[in-house]
């Protein structure tokens, strides 16, 4: 009996030490993001990107976000597109800016996966600066203030990592405060 109630502590030990290394789900836009679902799975329930997730099935990026990655997407909150000039939204989900809008929006995502502490890391060998590329050719910039994650685009405009490391089965959103824009 007493060697059943071992192996019984011993398994439950294993079990419960081994969900502790599991990704947590990390509550977004009032949604929780599970680790097991992908970026739009998850993306469509979060009531902070409506705009973002509209974008992307404008542009027709639905399948490719579904895909298997990995991908790192830095997702503008809607109150990030609300900062862009009036009817900048408007008009890039127009049919006849299809490229346009594609452009600006994988230009917030980076393949592979790469974490917060990932990119700490290469900010830290950067001495300061981690230069990313974006699936769409353009580059953003990493950097840190304090413990205060930023990403500057080809223009010079920052954007805070305002929630980091929601990771998905695909890959990993860090959602930003401000939309990022390649150079025109």
């Amino acid at each position: 009996m007493k060697t059943t109630k071992l192996v019984s502590v011993a398994f439950f030990a294993l079990v419960f030490g081994a969900t502790s290394f599991a990704q947590k789900t990390v509550m977004v836009g009032g949604a929780p993001m599970y680790p097991s679902k992908n970026i739009i799975e998850n993306a469509v329930n979060s009531k902070d990107h409506t705009t973002l997730v509209a974008a992307v099935k404008a542009a027709g990026l639905v399948e490719t976000l579904q895909g298997k990655g990995p991908f790192t997407v830095f997702a503008p909150t809607n109150a990030a597109f609300d900062k862009l000039p009036k009817g900048t939204v408007e008009t890039l989900l127009k049919p006849e800016n299809l490229k346009t809008l594609q452009t600006i929006l994988t230009y917030h995502v980076v393949a592979g996966k790469m974490n917060a502490s990932d990119i700490a890391k290469a900010i830290k060998a950067g001495k300061g600066k981690a230069t990313l590329k974006t699936v769409s050719g353009g580059t953003l910039t990493a950097w840190m203030k304090g413990n205060k994650l930023y990403i500057t685009d080809e223009n010079g405009s920052m954007s805070q990592v305002t929630i980091a490391d929601v990771n998905q089965s695909n890959g990993v959103i860090h959602e930003v405060n401000t939309v990022l824009l390649p150079k025109s």
